[in-house]
């Protein structure tokens, strides 16, 4: 186990409870036993015509280790009595308890009304099911444990998705969507004005209508997007391909999650590429896949899960391609070493290559260590904006200008084909070694459709520390700047809204120092008047931001 140093902070990430199988989620190819929920949910018995409430009633039996006190009213004809127990763990449809003696057993077991109370703490259930709940239940089961303690199964009479629906969600909707109404008519009204106004200061004045126009038609278009359906017979041959440097900590589970997909066994191959680690990263892969190898041994993981180790550490890339040579398959998947896959990633992620134009498809990544601190918890609304909305809005024309490194998918040809000059890309005379994602996005932009599938989704671990943050937001403005200006070539040949917007978001931010030095230092000094209306503006914007993630 990695030790916690003393300026280390520890990642609070979501708790699963481990299945008894390994590989919980592969469809077994002998047919011995199918792929139902452990808790058995028949009614995914028809997952080939309902594979959409498949993954629901799939995911509702995911059980989470959550410690926290739980009071129980028992009420009966004998009267109302008061338990207070702890909770084990907890799923979307019930709750594990632990009983203290066989008193409360009893009491339970003759109560005729069941009634919860308790909070759900951040981080212990995915993201938005954190709130105090008082929910009816009923006991479905008991036993001793080896230890002898004495543990209670209670069902909620109705999902936490549907309590939440109820008690919460409309209300925040209802919320979000008028206070989203107001700051658009807010921002309008704004740039009306400048429109008005716009003859004393041209250029300034045409920055902000320009920015005002792109942000506002990010969201349009992104409520325009809808994810392509699962087509259950739609599995082409996939090669996920992990590149790995100094990743001990996090590759196994990365490693595990992209073996465990519900996808055919003769349709999926993982390979792990290590780039010379100094750490114990070899070691972690060779034991994760020794692992599978013996445990799961009729998934024939041996065959379909390698691992090749780099001589010398020659970048990511190298790596990436070092995988793309040894793949099987015609679909290749790029997966970050410190990214986790959803059991049904894989098989959302491939459905918008049934278009024969399409190059490549980037899938959905949510912060996994969200609850660890501020920074992460900024980084998560950050990442709702970046996938959610602006990869969804360029989505709907086709155009999806970076498929991100935690999950990607792309037609292994194309790789091939532009293998050498990703290989040895060179800007202004330097050796591009980062921004890899965009790099290979923009050699797929130029002769094929790129897409995003909202249903495809990965959880990846984010810095927890601001001067990492920060180093990383640099390499990513930095590559973000020489692949948008190589972009810009042939983006005009795209949809002609696309184009316009694309320019549109390339000029936004590079000018924004400029108009931010003129709000904020040129006009208090020099004309005397305080900011006012630039920094409401810029608090709408990130108000807007704030209640879309609502």
């Amino acid at each position: 186990m990695k030790k916690i140093k003393k300026d280390e902070t520890r990642d609070v990430l979501l708790n699963p409870r481990k299945d008894r199988r390994l590989l919980s989620n592969v469809p077994d190819k002998e047919e011995i036993r199918d792929n139902i929920d452990r808790r058995g949910y028949q009614l995914l018995d028809n997952h080939k015509e309902d594979p959409s409430g498949f993954i629901t009633s799939k995911n509702a039996g995911i059980r989470y280790v959550m410690k926290t006190d739980v009071e129980v009213v028992c009420k009966s004809s004998k009267g109302n009595k008061k338990l207070l127990v702890k909770s084990i763990d907890i799923s979307t449809t019930g709750l594990l308890l632990e009983l203290k003696d066989e008193t409360q057993l009893n009491i339970i077991n003759n109560a005729e009304e069941i009634k919860l109370k308790f909070k759900i703490l951040p981080g212990s259930m995915p993201e938005g099911y954190e709130m105090k709940v008082k929910i009816k239940g009923e006991k479905v089961r008991d036993s001793i444990t080896s230890e002898g303690k004495i543990i209670c199964g209670i069902e909620f009479t109705e999902t936490l998705s549907e309590y939440s629906s109820r008690k919460k969600d409309r209300y925040v909707l209802v919320t979000s969507s008028f206070l989203l109404l107001f700051i658009t008519l807010f921002i309008i009204l704004m740039r009306a004005e400048r429109i008005i106004y716009f003859k004393f200061n041209k250029w300034i004045y045409l920055y902000i209508i320009i920015a005002a126009v792109f942000l506002l038609s990010r969201y349009l278009f992104g409520m325009l997007y809808k994810p392509m359906l699962i087509d259950v017979d739609y599995t082409p041959g996939v090669t996920i391909i992990i590149p790995c440097f100094n990743e001990e900590v996090w590759i196994e589970r990365t490693i595990l999650s992209c073996i465990n997909q519900d996808y055919p066994i003769d349709k999926l191959e993982v390979i792990v590429v290590d780039d010379c680690s100094n750490d114990n990263s070899v070691e972690k892969i060779k034991e994760t896949i020794e692992r599978l190898s013996s445990e799961a041994e009729r998934f024939e993981t041996k065959h379909r899960l390698k691992y090749f180790v780099q001589e010398n550490n020659l970048g990511k890339r190298d790596a990436l391609c070092r995988g793309v040579k040894e793949a099987k398959h015609d679909l290749v998947v790029f997966v970050d070493s410190d990214s986790f896959l959803d059991p049904f990633a894989i098989r959302n992620l491939v459905q918008p290559f049934k278009d024969p134009k399409m190059g490549g498809v980037s899938g959905r990544t949510d912060v996994a260590n969200t609850y660890t601190n501020v920074l992460t918890k900024m980084q998560s609304v950050r990442y709702y904006i970046a996938f959610r909305i602006m990869k969804a809005a360029e989505a709907y024309f086709d155009a999806v200008t970076c498929l991100s490194g935690p999950l990607a998918c792309y037609k292994k040809q194309i790789i091939l084909d532009n293998m050498d000059a990703w290989l040895n890309q060179r800007f202004l005379g330097q050796k591009a070694t980062f921004g890899d994602d965009r790099a290979m996005t923009n050699f797929v932009l130029k002769g094929h459709r790129t897409s995003y599938q909202d249903t495809a989704i990965c959880s990846t671990i984010v810095p927890n520390k601001y001067k990492i943050f920060l180093k990383q937001q640099m390499r990513w403005k930095r590559s973000w700047l020489r692949e948008s200006i190589i972009a810009g070539k042939f983006m005009w040949k795209k949809e002609p809204f696309m184009a316009v917007f694309f320019y549109m978001g390339v000029v936004v931010p590079i000018v924004a120092p400029i108009v931010v030095t003129y709000n904020l230092i040129y006009v208090p000094i020099i004309h005397k008047i305080f900011p006012t209306t630039f920094l409401v503006g810029i608090l709408m914007m990130a108000l807007m931001m704030s209640f879309a993630q609502m």
